[in-house]
């Protein structure tokens, strides 16, 4: 096949045969095409698209392009969670632990961040010496050891995936329904789960700017795991602000511990852990009912042994257990700076992408993949929406490592916030949930 060929047939919107779909796959691997021609197709597939069967060929293609893990007997419980990323969004955390603790084995491939926010492994890598890069073998003895496992995509582990997604990152075509739901599920064919549920965002602070979009991937991307014989469950939910409070690798999983010990019982965060949890657990039959799947998932947590549980995965991946006793075990900014309000209100929102160039000016997310980030610092949003603030009242603090830093984010922070008067309505934090069963019932 001629990949010049392959490249015009997408610029005039004609699908691809599964075996075209593989010929780019394994030619991009091997090296035979240049990145350019690749990148080529990749902004025709951002204008023409694909269809599902499309989509479905270059998810089987990217997901095979290099191991895929096998549990055994156990393949059929293990779960994977996925989200498609966003400010403040530290709930893989947060859930891993708790849903081990509950006696569901999960194994999560997670990713570094590229662009406005950092991932979850940059966000694990804050705790001294825990080691993400986990070989395969290892990947299933620890969740046959302790029930979860949270590890870096390893470079045998759907490659053709990580070496696409960089390319697609530097030429903007990230956003991409097709493009974006293939990356995504070819991580978890890797990843041998039968389970799979992804938290797909919307908003300001995410790639999916309307609810509408947010469904439509979703959809996609359940109708791609029908195809493939995985079971797909999606969560649309808002990411028009930050989730939770604390925003920055430190920060975040300083305050996804707070949540494992019962600390934190209220708002986004608490909610959206929850409802995902409960979603997972309805899934696979463990429970009759969402409120008695709630209920045992907080005993769980007030017990303590979702806080062991990730303790357990901590010390498992030569991690620094005692952060969880004592957060001064992070490493430290230099300024912590607390920023006023400059009028009286209630905060009527807080503006995701706004707030991610904060984090960007301070240092803690990356523009390529061999960047450095600075893992101590963040922002702390001490209002949220819906709370009331003072005048000379704290609003939010920064934690950075220079003062330019820090007045840049200022600026962004600054405008972040919209504060009037009148206290805003409860916006739902969960837009919909689609799975295979709610797809045959539209049919």
């Amino acid at each position: 096949m001629n990949f010049t060929d392959l490249i015009e047939k997408k610029k005039q919107g004609k699908p691809h045969s599964k075996d075209e779909i593989n010929h780019i796959v394994k030619s991009f691997m091997a090296g035979t095409v240049s990145d350019a021609q690749v990148a080529a197709w990749l902004t025709a597939v951002c204008f023409k698209g694909m269809n599902v069967d499309e989509t479905a060929y270059l998810t089987e293609a990217l997901g095979h392009s290099g191991k895929v893990i096998d549990f055994g007997e156990l393949a059929s419980k293990v779960v994977d969670k996925h989200s498609t990323g966003g400010v403040g969004d530290k709930v893989t955390i947060t859930l891993i632990p708790l849903l081990a603790a509950a006696g569901v084995p999960v194994a999560k491939l997670a990713d570094r961040g590229l662009g406005a926010a950092a991932g979850t492994v940059d966000k694990l890598e804050a705790i001294p010496s825990l080691n993400t890069n986990l070989s395969t073998q290892a990947i299933v003895n620890q969740v046959k050891n302790i029930n979860a496992v949270i590890a870096s995509q390893a470079d045998d582990l759907a490659p053709a995936d990580k070496k696409m997604y960089i390319l697609r990152n530097e030429i903007a075509a990230v956003d991409s329904a097709p493009l974006l739901a293939s990356s995504i599920i070819s991580k978890k064919l890797a990843s041998g789960a039968s389970n799979i549920i992804i938290d797909v965002k919307y908003g300001s602070g995410a790639f999916m700017d309307t609810p509408e979009d947010a469904v439509n991937l979703s959809k996609l991307m359940v109708e791609v795991g029908k195809i493939l014989k995985k079971s797909i469950t999606a969560i649309v939910t808002s990411m028009e602000e930050p989730l939770g409070r604390a925003i920055g690798n430190s920060l975040e999983v300083i305050e996804a511990v707070k949540f494992l010990k019962g600390e934190i019982t209220k708002g986004d965060l608490a909610d959206l852990t929850y409802a995902i949890a409960v979603t997972i657990l309805l899934q696979m039959d463990l429970f009759d009912t969402g409120k008695e799947a709630e209920l045992y998932l907080k005993s769980l947590v007030n017990s303590g042994k979702a806080l062991e549980k990730f303790r357990e995965l901590i010390i498992a991946q030569g991690g620094a257990a005692e952060v969880l006793d004592n957060y001064d075990k992070f490493a430290l900014p230099t300024y912590k700076v607390e920023c006023e309000s400059k009028k009286n209100g209630y905060v009527q929102n807080i503006n995701a992408h706004n707030i991610a160039l904060a984090l960007k000016e301070l240092g803690a997310a990356r523009e390529n993949s061999t960047k450095p980030i600075d893992l101590s610092v963040g922002i702390y949003l001490n209002k949220k929406s819906g709370e009331y603030v003072n005048k000379g009242e704290a609003l939010y603090t920064i934690y950075s490592n220079s003062e330019e830093s820090t007045k840049a984010a200022q600026r962004f922070c600054d405008d972040a916030f919209s504060i009037n008067e009148s206290k805003p309505p409860v916006n739902n934090l969960i837009y919909k949930i689609i799975s295979l069963k709610e797809e045959e019932d539209d049919v």
